[in-house]
């Protein structure tokens, strides 16, 4: 049987094109003890990705040329040599950008079981790693008290969409960030924001605040910055003292250049706490963040939206379109 896979092929100059990428075909090995096949049917597209293209110091090492791209996957098991995984489980894991992986289902936070009563899609967005994500940002740095102030960026996409969600939970006023009247509408009448700023609406970062200004009266306590740049500028002007911001990603610079900051003297003036956090570095606190997430999807009070490619063929255009904010909710490709 063959295994058709995705490889970085060369590494951007500036922005990525589908030419960095490769479609090729391989034969799947047969099973050693220990391991366990799995088919892949959804993998997740995030914008950490791009950051793994470039040969560069970051918190993880660059994804390597020739080899399948690192992803999230979903999918079920179709043979298993290890007494842990049986045909017909549900997984998630780390498989990559291919239709089949062979994991060693002994290795720690390889493969895990999950509940099928969730749609499987779930598990790579709101109950995986962009919702825990949202979760440990919001709970264990912002920590947020009820009725501050919560500012999100890119408030409809996977991540952001998630936070803003919890932070309401919470008792916080929640204002989005997100881009185009679509997705302020849907920020707002679905997840439930308090109010959602259109950044394509605004020339620069003091236009941004003062549209700010308007939908958070009393300041911002807390932000969960996904952007940078302009965005995080105008946060930043409306900062109340002993703010918080947990420093997620930082999309407008995944293409290597430089993201200037505005006014970093406010960091002192009003005293801001900015933490960068990388979520696989606190696997302790998964177990609480996605009982809480399960908890909430199940019920329907987190409410989540998907952008599904059709075809592992399809991940790259996918991934570009993602980078360029042409998705809307989690982007994923639909691989069975």
């Amino acid at each position: 049987m063959n295994n058709q896979q995705i490889v970085l092929a060369s590494r951007p100059q500036g922005e990525a094109t589908a030419a960095n990428f490769r479609l090729v075909e391989a034969p799947l090995p047969a099973l050693a003890e220990g391991q366990v096949l799995v088919r892949h049917h959804y993998l997740s597209l995030d914008p950490y990705m791009r950051g793994r293209m470039n040969d560069s110091k970051s918190y993880a090492a660059p994804q390597p040329l020739g080899e399948v791209m690192i992803g999230g996957t979903v999918g079920e098991v179709v043979d298993s040599r290890h007494p842990g995984y049986a045909a017909g489980d549900a997984v998630v894991g780390m498989g990559g950008w291919q239709l089949y992986s062979v994991v060693d289902g002994g290795a720690a936070g390889m493969l895990r079981k999950v509940d099928t009563r969730l749609p499987l899609s779930a598990y790579l967005g709101a109950v995986g790693m962009p919702g825990v994500t949202a979760w440990y940002g919001l709970v264990r740095i912002i920590a947020p008290q009820a009725g501050q102030t919560v500012v999100v960026s890119a408030a409809s996409g996977a991540v952001g969409s998630v936070v803003g969600q919890l932070a309401k939970a919470r008792g916080c006023r929640v204002v989005g960030y997100a881009g185009g009247a679509a997705k302020c509408a849907y920020v707002v009448d679905e997840l439930g924001f308090d109010a959602c700023i259109d950044y394509r609406e605004h020339a620069d970062a003091r236009s941004l605040a003062r549209a700010l200004r308007d939908a958070a009266p009393d300041g911002v306590d807390g932000c969960f910055e996904n952007v940078g740049g302009a965005v995080m500028d105008a946060t930043m002007l409306r900062m109340n003292a002993f703010g918080r911001i947990a420093l997620c990603g930082m999309i407008a610079g995944y293409d290597g250049q430089p993201i200037p900051m505005s006014w970093p003297q406010l960091i002192l003036q009003s005293r801001l706490t900015v933490q960068g956090f990388i979520v696989s570095e606190h696997m302790g606190d998964w177990p609480e963040a996605l009982r809480e997430l399960a908890a909430g999807v199940a019920g329907g009070t987190i409410k989540y939206r998907e952008s599904v490619a059709e075809g592992l063929a399809a991940a790259p255009e996918a991934f570009l379109g993602m980078l360029k904010g042409r998705n809307f909710g989690k982007q994923l490709v639909k691989l069975v």
